[in-house]
């Protein structure tokens, strides 16, 4: 699945909570949040689940390429010499990176500029504009340009608003952010089966149309629960904390975080990879068909969603039961590598697949396998990866911890828009030892962390 959705409450502004329990013990004001953060999810998880597709299976073809405005361009000057799937892999990887970039910027605007609540319209808007643009085939990269701008502005505008819905003091926050990412991942799990399905069996631009009208929804469900949501005074009041500033003992702090970024980028390299290639390869050669019907490639979004929300339960219920019992449970660095030994075991079941394939089409064994034993990995590693960026970080940027901690996926996009040039020119069996062989240096990047410097690091709190 995809990675860190809802964004952690980090520094909000303490507003005053009201005592309401309307939806499920809580404020009304998180079922509206859910359900638009919902809508939004839909939207860009059908457009990431077709993206590839679609440039791979029409966009990029002779006859139609030729119609999109600046790709001549971007095929000459920024990826020169591609074509088809492995452009089409290019263009995914850029797209997705600078996904994970706009948010720190989209941030940045809403608490000098905007306000949450502006900055979170207008992303809204933005993408539905980028959704709907998709159905004009020479307007593709102007609809990418406006998704990035608009994920960028809305994304974490509206998680910051789920923690001022309570007072400081209210136990219920973070069982507020649980619930909210619930509406995340059941938004992820549908999306592929209703845009997905339409976007492949009836066209294209059905899929994209649909994923425009959910935002379109969504936003405006925003506007009428403006009643029960926070108070936006347009730019983030100014803390009454004092700025922290860097002390003796921070310089070790950030060398560790900088030096667990690309650490970390190498471990998501499988887990975002398959929205990409693994999609395409999953379209070429999983047999799909049963009882003469077959399934649209896009559902294979929906599996990994189903088990990856199942697997963040699982794991969370496995380690609290362990805790119990013996009194202890593995630290956060300790459960990364546990999540990269299970990322190792996920790429050998696509190696499996790829290796027994013989002259027919690949079962869906091994790649269901592979769904459930990298879920395992991402519940391991995701969830609290921003927890240990966050402790490691020095007190003085702890309200940048985000945006470092996004440049970690940034670079993982990009680095996955190139592996997945190769998947036409290089074995299927050599294309996923080399992501197998990207969890092993993850493995052993976060041991050798965790041996020479994390205990160091931990026991010294950092500087008040």
């Amino acid at each position: 699945m995809t990675a860190a959705e809802a964004t952690p409450e980090l520094d909000f502004p303490e507003e005053a909570g009201r005592d309401d329990r309307a939806f499920l013990g809580h404020p009304k004001g998180l079922g509206f949040l859910g359900l638009v953060e919902g809508c939004e999810r839909f939207s860009y998880y059908s457009m990431q689940t077709l993206l590839t597709l679609y440039m791979v299976k029409y966009l990029l073809l002779p006859g139609h390429q030729e119609s999109v405005i600046g790709l001549e361009w971007l095929k000459t000057h920024i990826f020169p010499g591609l074509e088809g799937q492995p452009l089409a892999s290019e263009i995914f990887g850029l797209y997705t990176a600078f996904v994970y970039l706009t948010p720190v910027l989209g941030g940045i605007l809403a608490d000098l500029f905007l306000g949450r609540r502006a900055a979170l319209i207008a992303g809204g808007l933005i993408m539905s504009l980028g959704h709907f643009l998709m159905a004009i085939e020479g307007a593709f990269l102007f609809a990418l340009i406006a998704l990035v701008i608009g994920v960028g502005l809305f994304k974490g505008n509206i998680a910051s608003q789920v923690g001022e819905l309570y007072d400081p003091k209210d136990n219920r926050r973070a069982m507020a952010f649980q619930i909210f990412y619930i509406f995340i991942n059941v938004s992820v799990i549908v999306a592929p089966l209703i845009s997905g399905t339409l976007g492949e069996e009836v066209g294209w631009h059905w899929g994209f149309g649909c994923a425009g009208v959910v935002m379109v929804l969504g936003l405006l469900l925003y506007l009428y629960a403006r009643p029960w949501l926070p108070a936006d005074s347009g730019k983030r009041p100014a803390s009454a904390q004092p700025r922290a500033r860097f002390q003796r003992g921070d310089g070790p702090r950030l060398a560790a975080v900088l030096l667990l970024m690309p650490i970390m980028a190498v471990s998501l390299l499988t887990n975002q990879e398959i929205f990409n290639a693994y999609l395409v390869w999953a379209d070429q050669q999983f047999q799909l068909t049963f009882f003469g019907i077959t399934l649209p490639t896009s559902w294979m979004i929906t599996v990994d969603a189903a088990f990856s929300f199942s697997m963040l339960v699982g794991v969370t219920a496995f380690w609290a039961w362990i805790g119990k019992r013996t009194g202890k449970e593995p630290d956060d660095l300790s459960k990364m590598i546990i999540g990269c030994a299970f990322g190792i075991a996920g790429g050998l079941c696509l190696y499996i697949a790829a290796a027994t394939q013989g002259s027919g089409k690949i079962g869906l064994f091994w790649p269901v396998m592979f769904h459930l034993v990298n879920s395992i990995a991402f519940a391991h590693v995701l969830p609290v990866s921003l927890a240990l960026f966050t402790r490691l970080s020095p007190r003085a940027l702890s309200g940048s911890i985000v945006g470092i901690y996004y440049l970690s996926f940034f670079g993982a996009n990009l680095a996955v828009g190139k592996i997945g040039t190769l998947l036409e020119t290089m074995p299927a069996t050599q294309f996923w030892l080399l992501h197998v062989a990207s969890a092993v240096i993850a493995f052993m990047g976060f041991g050798a962390f965790k041996l020479f410097l994390a205990d160091r690091l931990m026991k010294e709190p950092a500087p008040a």
